[in-house]
């Protein structure tokens, strides 16, 4: 699952308590969370200045200081927490522990910086944590081949590199809103199946624009290996994860 910080600090106790009737069942969710909102608040105190190059932050060793410490730092921490207080068992890290994410310069580096693009996750790692009882929660922080260097990794990418190293078979996208929308007769409605095809259809009509497309790249990019669907549903609604895995239509299915 991944979901965003600012939609993590909104979302209701229900659905922590949601993953923890899910995870009595057996079924445990993996969380890839991002942050972006309070890493610019921390930014703007610190004075730091950042700015964003097609969806990604412009990132240097200053921004980087305040990306791990506000994503593996506060922003974690609050999530194992929350979970926590439900009564289950959550676990949270980041790419750097366990190099559980290693990653390279993303392709156009020159523009943006430290940011990059995930080549390896340790899945076993997870999965260990799984065995052990724990919900693991992961903030997309990584490291480069040798160690040495940290990465800020977009955490829709990270989250979908996680899933498919992991081979699991749906990824879920917690958001705002409640799903991809399409305006039908002047009204808004939410498409409950797209597919990759009519996707790239909608962002070049501008069906899908702003905040919305990196959102869906990222979902495409996760469709590989053993994933075979990526479901965008709104946090707030009652139950969301048990009704996505039982099927109730909620939200929108990406397929092949």
């Amino acid at each position: 699952m991944k979901c965003g910080g600012s939609t993590l600090a909104a979302l209701p106790a229900s659905f922590f308590d949601d993953m923890r009737q899910l995870q009595e069942e057996g079924i445990v969710t993996v969380i890839v969370h991002g942050g972006g909102p309070a890493i610019s608040e921390t930014l703007g105190k610190l004075g730091i200045e950042s700015g964003f190059v097609n969806g990604l932050r412009v990132t240097n060793e200053a921004v980087l200081d305040v990306v791990e410490m506000v994503l593996s730092g506060q922003i974690n921490k609050e999530i194992v927490r929350r979970i926590q207080l439900t009564g289950a068992a959550a676990l949270g890290l980041s790419g750097v522990d366990g190099h559980l994410i290693e990653a390279k310069p993303v392709a156009n580096s020159h523009e943006v910086g430290l940011v990059g693009d995930v080549t390896k996750v340790n899945a076993e790692l997870i999965q260990g944590i799984v065995n052990m009882g724990y919900i693991p929660v992961i903030a997309p922080v990584g490291l480069g081949e040798d160690g040495g260097q940290r990465y800020n990794i977009n955490a829709d990418t990270a989250a979908g590199a996680v899933a498919s190293h992991l081979g699991v078979e749906q990824m879920v996208v917690v958001t705002d809103v409640p799903g991809i929308m399409k305006t039908v007769d002047g009204e808004k409605q939410v498409l409950p199946v797209v597919s990759v095809a009519e996707i790239e259809e909608m962002i070049a009509n501008g069906d899908i624009y702003g905040g919305m497309i990196p959102k869906v790249r990222a979902a495409i990019a996760c469709i590989q290996g053993k994933v075979q669907e990526v479901v965008i549903v709104n946090g707030s609604e009652p139950n969301v994860l048990s009704k996505v895995l039982k099927g109730s239509g909620i939200g929108t299915r990406i397929v092949r």
